[in-house]
This record gives structure tokens, C-alpha cells and sequence, in this order.
């Protein structure tokens, strides 16, 4: 789905969902009603896909999700890769489960960022872990947002 085609699918407001989709975690992010701010909410530890999509569900649920912005992780010349792969594979998954509107959107270097706004806020290293996915989720969101928000 195209970042247009996907914006016509949502409603006027609402709260949307950033998915930064790892080997070992899910990271997640949400905005609020109005699509201005985007914040980290929790990391999903990988198990068994039942049960990843099951606490995914329950924080979409819980949070009001009225769709998905699923992060994409390209190499740095644009290309996909395996990672990619995996990603558009848990993206079908996701839309075939949830029934949202879910749309692929460009990670790269997310992480990096995360990274860097953890060490400058003075987040010890120990806990990045479990921390750095959603926040990697949030900067990703957030640049959804601000292209909607140049588009409006």
C-alpha cells in the first residue's frame, strides 16, 4: 500500500501503531489522536508467533490502534534485503490478523538514532535492551507522522 492509499484508509483521527520488527523482539510505538507526537511503549520478546501476535494485539487494543506503520529496514544503498523480507512477511501477518490498515515505512538507521537519544539522555547501557526497539519504533512513527503532516 502507498503512504497515500494508506492515508485515505484512516479515519481523521486516531491513534496508530509503530512496529519496529526484530529477530528477537518487536518494539512498539504509539502517537496520539492527532498524529503529531510519537512515543515508545513497550518491547514484544519473541517466542512463538501465536504469542507474538497475541501481545501485540492486547497493547493495540489497549492503546486504541486505529492502524500500523511497520518498519522497513533497507540497506543503506535502498535496496531490500533478508530483514525486508521478514518484515513485508510480518506486515501480511499483521494485517491479516489485526484487520488494520498497515503500512511498510523506511527504518534505516533508526536504531543508530534510538541509540543516540538514549546515550544523550543518559540511559545506561544495561538497559537499552530492552528499551532501544521502541524507541527505534518511535522515531520511525514519528517520521510517518511528519510526512502526513507536510502532505496535509
Amino acid at each position: 500500500m502507498t503512504p497515500e492509499r494508506f492515508r485515505q484508509a484512516l479515519p481523521a483521527k486516531g491513534v496508530l501503531c509503530g512496529v519496529d520488527p526484530g529477530t528477537k523482539t518487536i518494539g512498539l510505538a504509539f502517537c496520539d489522536q492527532d498524529w503529531r507526537i510519537a512515543g515508545p511503549d513497550m518491547v514484544v520478546r519473541r517466542t512463538k508467533q501465536v504469542a507474538d501476535l497475541a501481545a501485540v494485539r492486547a497493547r493495540l487494543n489497549a492503546r486504541g490502534a486505529k492502524a500500523l506503520i511497520v518498519g522497513l529496514p533497507l540497506n543503506m544503498d535502498g535496496t531490500p534485503g533478508p530483514s525486508a523480507q521478514r518484515s513485508r512477511a510480518l506486515a501480511r501477518t499483521m494485517e491479516g490478523a489485526f484487520d488494520l490498515p498497515v503500512l511498510l515505512w523506511d527504518e534505516t538507521l533508526t536504531s543508530v538514532a534510538a541509540e543516540d537519544a538514549m546515550r544523550a539522555a543518559g540511559v545506561p547501557r544495561a538497559k537499552w535492551p530492552e528499551k532501544i526497539d521502541a524507541h527505534a519504533a518511535a522515531i520511525m512513527l514519528q517520521g510517518a507522522l511528519n510526512w502526513f503532516a507536510r502532505d496535509a
